[in-house]
């Protein structure tokens, strides 16, 4: 039997669906299977989603297998994971930024005066988890600018971006592990939830200036991608935030989201992904911005993260660490210099996060084992750092040996979060934080889905 002409192996459009799909599947199950291992060594699931994309990359199968990494990852389907990985970030930034409970968290059920207080704590945590990282990051790139930067990046251009990258918290992982944990109701974990969400933006506000001056053909240019991007983030929430509202209410009402109110979301992450991307600050900001200005009910929160949450995490973050994955190359690591070059990073972002927000919490009146506990869980940056840095090597801020350190930077401090914790915080001191019925009331915290649905950068 004749096969129709549409079906034909040299029909290109089927060749090339044909090696999608197969790179496709490769990618699944090298996630679902070192996801399931990162689990199994009780670590979080996108750790091994992270060593996942690696493992694909040039550095292992393409060393071991060049045959089969060249086959699985031509050229020619390289475009098509990058679009795929694009979309899945913007989506993805957008559930954070529709999770994130930014008119409670903190503060709720404390009073005016005690709110004041934790919103004092929240912020002086934030400062340290940002400052101290940033500052040390930006002297690391100072120093390491004349040897790994690209001749058209400027030194403050090449050092800002380092210190931003380092300064980054992977704030699902962390309301993911709190949850886990018992304590997202605990003054501890309200107060760390806060702050490192208070970094995040902080850090994506950053890098959005940062990409406008970089993309700009001079100062002029710079600036009106920065002046449209403020435009545009108050246009989003308070004008299109205010036009959801509706929406939002109806949802809190029916507990489901429609599929004409989820064409309707759709438009507006994809519309803001697209129109940040056409002034030049990467998309991904737009999705952010986009779920800040999605309705803030419960409700909500929940239906959305219900629709899309498992298919984001499931189908398209694995393509996004697969697309890292080969665009690093950890072989050239082993020399002096790049071994050096990643130990002054490194220590930099560690000794940042760790300490500064160590001694911010004790500064607040928690024990030490708590203030470590915390400095632990705020060093991670798990998938929020890969966004950032694949954001540079895409407008060529970064070299490609810097996104390798990177990467592996991101992988040695995700996988030490869990860990300093537990060192910090053994169980019996850890039951001590549990928080009373009387600090988990409806009126406290009547959102079942803050942490439990920004859980994909954690062990989902």
């Amino acid at each position: 039997m004749r096969h129709l002409a549409f079906y034909s192996p040299s029909d290109p459009n089927l060749e090339l669906t044909l090696k999608v799909i197969a790179a496709i599947l490769a990618i699944l199950a090298a996630s679902a299977t070192c996801g399931k291992l990162a689990l199994m060594v009780r670590q979080p699931r996108v750790l091994g989603e992270m060593v996942a994309g690696v493992l694909l990359g040039p550095t292992f199968l393409g060393l071991l297998f060049p045959g089969v990494q060249k086959s699985l990852f031509p050229s020619d389907v390289k475009p098509i994971l990058y679009v795929l990985s694009t979309i899945g970030l913007t989506l993805y930034m957008f559930l954070v930024g529709a999770g994130l409970d930014h008119g409670k968290n903190g503060a709720a059920g404390a009073g005016v005066e005690g709110g004041r207080s934790q919103g004092r704590q929240a912020t002086l945590l934030a400062v340290s988890g940002i400052v101290p990282s940033l500052v040390l990051g930006t002297a690391a790139g100072l120093l390491w600018y004349s040897r790994f930067s690209r001749n058209d990046v400027s030194r403050m251009e090449f050092a800002f971006f380092i210190g931003g990258a380092l300064s980054l918290t992977a704030f699902p992982m962390l309301a993911r592990i709190l949850y886990e944990r018992g304590l997202e109701n605990s003054p501890l974990g309200r107060l760390t939830l806060v702050a490192a969400s208070m970094d995040d933006v902080a850090a994506w506000c950053f890098l959005a200036v940062l990409s406008a001056v970089h993309a700009g053909s001079g100062p002029m240019s710079a600036l009106q991608s920065i002046l449209l991007a403020g435009v545009f983030a108050a246009v989003m929430l308070f004008g299109v935030a205010r036009l959801l509202r509706p929406i939002g209410a109806r949802v809190a009402q029916t507990k489901s989201l429609t599929l004409s109110q989820m064409y309707i979301v759709a438009f507006v992450v994809l519309g803001a992904g697209w129109f940040t991307d056409r002034i030049g600050i990467y998309s991904v900001f737009g999705g952010f911005i986009a779920g800040l200005a999605m309705p803030r009910d419960a409700a909500f929160r929940e239906a959305l993260h219900g629709r899309m949450m498992d298919f984001v995490s499931v189908f398209l973050l694995p393509i996004f660490f697969a697309f890292s994955g080969l665009n690093t190359k950890l072989g050239g690591i082993a020399g002096a210099t790049m071994l050096l070059a990643f130990a002054t990073l490194l220590i930099a972002g560690f000794v940042g996060k760790y300490v500064g927000c160590g001694l911010a919490m004790r500064a607040t009146g928690f024990s030490w084992g708590e203030s470590w506990a915390v400095g632990g869980l705020m060093n991670a940056r798990g998938l929020m750092i890969l966004i950032f840095i694949n954001i540079g090597l895409s407008q060529q801020i970064i070299s490609q040996d810097v996104f390798s350190i990177l990467v592996l930077v991101a992988v040695v401090t995700t996988a030490g979060a869990v860990p300093l914790y537990r060192l910090a915080l053994p169980p019996k001191a850890e039951g001590r934080l549990m928080p009373r019925a009387s600090d988990t009331s409806a009126s406290d915290h009547d959102d079942p889905t803050g942490p439990r649905e920004m859980a994909t950068d954690g062990a989902s």
